[in-house]
């Protein structure tokens, strides 16, 4: 069975077609700069090979279609007909409270979708174009929906409500819900799968630390908390979000900075987190290299970066009356050695003990803590395209 998935951001379209017979990848890429100047497409070959296709990529649709066309193209395609493809699966970004579960797409489903929309006014358009753009070239091939907020739909109202008057939630859906939900189920599975241990009677905090982060409380195979919240501005520091912060800090920087809501949401969302700090970069490798090279503002956007994902490690073991895994997974908890050090550093009072010898790994699927630790300390790498493919084909 051979399964598309496609995942189309506000800006981006990315893309694996996978082999389920197989569980391989016969090819990946994703198109960039989607309605802007300069966009093309980056095709990733089974070989290992790169290639690098520039074509003008007005919106989605046309993104989409270039995409199929390259999946048969005589260089760089793997298919001989698209017809060889089953299904599509699609990373559906927000579904409030209507999706807890992955669904086959219908019109029925795609209308109560659209009234996600503002939950999510750039992601959401963005997904239903992806969806729209298969229907018009393939009618008949199947499609599902993999959503990103579903996973966190487990959560107990004293864990996704917010304090305030509770006719907001009623009246607009102000609460709570949690993103990156394919990821975390992903390695809240796998860590288990790799530790040959059961889901159930497991209490697993699993790490979601890149650019965008975000931490979940798992019980029971089930999450039971997570930061992010109504968007995913809320919660951890990342690389331009400036994660949690007083509502009252918001409206004083308006009033004091003459700055509508928009304004103040571009800069809580995209000029603050590691690069509002630094000044400079929101890469965590590139603020390590200056951190090591003196440089203050570096070393306290570092420090501060690992103090929050700390501080909610804390807060979910308290949570969950303890905890038997944490998780470490995406570009940076899988990446950043001295991250994870620092994390975890301090945590002993869990009964975490760490092993400097074995967090030397970068990508790889690792066990970072000693033999004689009471806490479980994993980096699982993410594979939220393997999630959504095994969706779809589970449905279908």
């Amino acid at each position: 069975m051979k399964i598309l998935v496609l995942n189309c951001g506000s800006s981006s379209i990315k893309y694996a077609l996978y082999d389920m017979d197989s569980r391989t990848v016969l090819t990946s890429g994703g198109a960039e700069r989607v309605g802007m100047a300069g966009s093309f497409v980056k095709v990733k070959l089974p070989t290992g090979d790169k290639k690098q296709i520039m074509h003008d990529i007005p919106e989605h649709t046309e993104g989409v279609k270039f995409i199929f066309s390259l999946l048969t193209d005589p260089v760089v395609g793997v298919l001989k007909s698209l017809d060889e493809i089953d299904a599509v699966g699609h990373r559906m970004v927000h579904g409030g409270e209507k999706f807890n579960k992955s669904v086959v797409l219908n019109e029925e489903v795609l209308e109560t979708f659209e009234s996600c929309i503002d939950l999510a006014p750039l992601h959401n358009p963005a997904n239903l174009k992806g969806v729209r753009a298969v229907s018009e070239l393939m009618p008949k091939l199947p499609q599902v929906g993999v959503f990103d907020t579903a996973f966190h739909q487990t959560m107990p109202a004293k864990a996704y409500m917010y304090a305030i008057p509770y006719r907001l939630y009623k009246q607009f859906g102000v609460r709570r819900y949690g993103f990156h939900g394919t990821s975390h189920r992903y390695v809240s599975q796998r860590v288990c799968e790799f530790l040959d241990v059961n889901p159930k009677g497991k209490r697993i905090i699993t790490c979601h630390i890149g650019n965008g982060g975000s931490i979940a409380a798992v019980m029971d195979g089930k999450c039971v908390d997570t930061t992010m919240g109504l968007t995913p501005l809320e919660g951890l520091m990342m690389g331009t979000r400036s994660g949690d912060i007083d509502g009252g800090a918001i409206t004083f920087l308006e009033k004091k900075l003459d700055m509508d809501a928009d304004a103040m949401s571009n800069l809580l969302n995209k000029q603050s987190g590691v690069l509002g700090i630094t000044g400079e970069s929101s890469d965590m490798r590139d603020v390590e290299s200056a951190a090591l090279e003196g440089n203050e503002r570096a070393r306290l956007a570092l420090d501060m970066y690992a103090y929050r994902i700390k501080k909610y490690i804390g807060a979910y073991a308290a949570a969950m009356g303890g905890v038997d895994i944490i998780v470490f997974t995406a570009g940076v908890g899988e990446n950043q050695i001295g991250i994870r050090k620092d994390v975890c550093q301090g945590l002993e009072f869990l009964g975490v003990k760490f092993d400097d010898e074995r967090n030397n790994t970068r990508g790889e699927e690792a066990l970072i803590s000693a033999d004689d630790s009471k806490v479980a300390v994993c980096v699982i790498p993410t594979d939220e395209e393997l999630m959504i493919a095994t969706d779809t084909m589970n449905l279908l």
